[in-house]
């Protein structure tokens, strides 16, 4: 039987709910906060945040989509236990499923209209210590591969999906996704401050034919957070 919730990161506040880190493996990052509130141009019914952890993902869809279902699942028990935690902790626990169970051989019905994952991105080196940390950075249990052929069977004909990634390792992503069939919606380039190289994609691919829109995004300016930053998480953050 599963221990009763017991936080092991420290409780990140945002404007509209709360992120206990519990057991889980990753607390709140730039990247996830990022990836939550860039994705999808669109207004999906229905989206499925692979790879949830502590359920950032799926508590920021719901904030932006008022009537959206949401389905967020993760192979890891204290993640699931997390997430699951936080979804109910929120006001929209009841648009949201939580589920434990390994994306490539859960069975769900019907397909979604998106798809939204902060996935692993090392593909080598010493893992570590730490088994909910290393599921979480590391591809050895999700191959990037994998996860774009299981993605694209779980979404509809007209279906989205939006990943962050760094750069390197999300331009062999994107050259993965177009041999696989997947079309290159939108992409940004995201700098830590102006005059550093970027250092992690966004990515939306489409199974419908799309035409490429690139951006770009710095994060820090020499006064503090950029103004493009701060219009895309102001939702969010509580200091913004």
């Amino acid at each position: 039987m599963m221990k009763s919730h017991t936080p092991k990161n420290k409780r990140f506040k945002f404007k509209q709910f709360s992120i206990d880190g519990g057991q889980a493996g990753m607390p709140v990052s730039t990247d996830g906060v990022l990836l939550g509130a860039w994705a999808f141009t669109h207004h999906p019914k229905t989206i499925l945040d692979i790879g949830t952890g502590t359920g950032l993902l799926a508590l920021m869809c719901a904030q932006r989509f008022s009537d959206t279902q949401i389905t967020a699942i993760d192979i890891d028990a204290f993640a699931f236990e997390a997430a699951q935690y936080n979804s109910n902790a929120s006001s929209w626990g009841q648009r949201i499923q939580v589920l434990r169970g390994d994306i490539l051989d859960t069975s769900f019905t019907p397909s979604f209209d998106a798809i939204i994952c902060n996935p692993p991105y090392f593909n080598s080196g010493e893992l570590s210590h730490d088994p909910q940390r290393a599921t979480a950075r590391h591809t050895n249990q999700l191959a990037h591969h994998a996860l774009l052929v299981r993605a694209k069977s779980l979404l509809n004909d007209e279906g989205q999906a939006c990943f962050i990634l760094p750069v390197y390792e999300g331009e062999q992503f994107i050259e993965q996704a177009l041999t696989l069939g997947w079309q290159l919606k939108r992409r940004c380039t995201v700098q830590p401050i102006a005059h550093k190289p970027a250092h992690r994609l966004l990515i939306e691919l489409s199974l419908a034919s799309a035409s490429v829109i690139d951006s770009s995004l710095v994060i820090h300016s020499s006064s503090g957070y950029s103004e493009a930053f701060i219009a895309l998480t102001q939702d969010f953050y509580l200091k913004m």
